[in-house]
């Protein structure tokens, strides 16, 4: 069952349908294999419904871009974005938008110098190889011996990403964001999507702020964050939360360091980066809020510390997930008024707390 479909890798070779169907199936494989149910009618007759949208999207961002390549930020790109950008078109619209384009445009050799260099730090090379062979072993791409091996391009990006920050230099997580960009942009264009994604100013006070360092500061505040929000916009689940003493860690932690890959299924987790490429981290809050609110329900059943725990695996689940469209839909519409302004004055005052704590 748990055949090796190529979840992540297809998207030059298959029609928007085609990769949608691709991916969503292929996403469940590992909860089928391990027992769960996974709707196959639900899906069959979701993915119809879908290539409706995909095909009307397609042809309306085909009318804009042949008005202009440059991807302007205004109010109609922002609402096209959020209606998801069409495959074929999401390579350029994510590298444009987030400014990994320019970034590339202007650091030409950059990233072979930085590689060139990476290898030359053994400490660095330890790190990478140790993790490297472990690294999605079930898809064929990632096998050493495959032809073509995405395996040698993850190496090369992560050699280049490490010797380029070297604060962070390498960092587990990076390897589960990186089929994403690399489906996409290549193994240069992922490199400077990283960078620019993790480390450059401006794009990096609108991001992932110390989510990859070694502390870990950003990713530890924002958990917090989350707490807070929940608190105000969703109590009954925060006071239950409180009572038993679960940590916002132990619930949401692979939600914010994977980007909730490998959390929702593919197509749902794209149309998040869709937004969060253009809008900034303030999706993955709007993400994480409308899962929790969604099934509130559900997770005020719970009675202890386990049963918390198992909630919120069960709430990444379903048919709520699965249809991505509707989903999003959701996010900005569920959890209120969300803006840029409360989310950095709640990072503030966790962030504070946190390094009061450490000290």
């Amino acid at each position: 069952m748990k055949q090796k479909l190529l979840p992540y890798y297809c998207s030059t070779l298959l029609s928007p349908l085609q990769l949608s169907k691709l991916l969503a199936v292929s996403n469940q494989l590992e909860s089928v294999a391990s027992g769960a149910e996974f709707d196959y009618a639900f899906y069959e007759e979701f993915i119809a419904r879908y290539h409706v949208v995909l095909t009307r999207r397609a042809i309306k961002w085909s009318k804009l871009l042949q008005q202009s390549a440059a991807v302007e930020k205004n109010m109609k790109v922002k609402r096209y974005i959020r209606k998801g950008i069409p495959n074929e078109h999401r390579s350029h619209v994510w590298m444009v938008v987030s400014g990994a384009q320019a970034q590339m445009d202007m650091n030409t050799g950059y990233f072979r110098r930085m590689f060139t260099e990476g290898e030359k730090n053994p400490k660095l090379l330890d790190l990478v190889i140790t993790d490297l062979n472990r690294t999605f072993p079930d898809n064929v791409l990632f096998q050493k011996n495959a032809n073509p091996s995405l395996q040698k391009d993850l190496y090369n990006v992560l050699v280049a990403y490490g010797q380029h920050n070297k604060t962070v230099g390498y960092c587990q997580p990076l390897i589960f964001i990186y089929p994403y960009p690399e489906l996409l942009f290549g193994t240069e264009g992922t490199y400077f999507f990283l960078c620019l994604l993790l480390v450059w100013a401006p794009f990096l006070s609108i991001f992932l702020t110390d989510y990859y360092s070694p502390a870990m500061t950003g990713l530890k505040t924002d958990q917090e964050v989350l707490g807070d929000l929940v608190k105000k916009k969703i109590p009954s689940v925060a006071q239950l939360i409180e009572t038993h003493g679960v940590m916002w860690t132990l619930l949401v932690s692979r939600w914010f360091i994977c980007l909730f890959i490998d959390i929702l299924p593919v197509e749902t987790v794209l149309r998040i980066w869709d937004c969060l490429f253009f809008e900034g981290s303030k999706v993955i809050f709007r993400v994480a809020l409308t899962l929790i609110k969604q099934s509130q329900a559900s997770i005020m059943e719970a009675r202890n510390f386990p049963d918390i725990c198992d909630k919120f695996k069960e709430i990444t689940k379903g048919e709520f997930v699965t249809d991505c469209h509707y989903f999003m839909q959701k996010i900005f519409a569920e959890p209120g008024s969300l803006s840029k302004t409360t989310i950095d004055k709640l990072r503030e005052k966790q962030r504070l707390k946190l390094i009061s704590e450490e000290k």
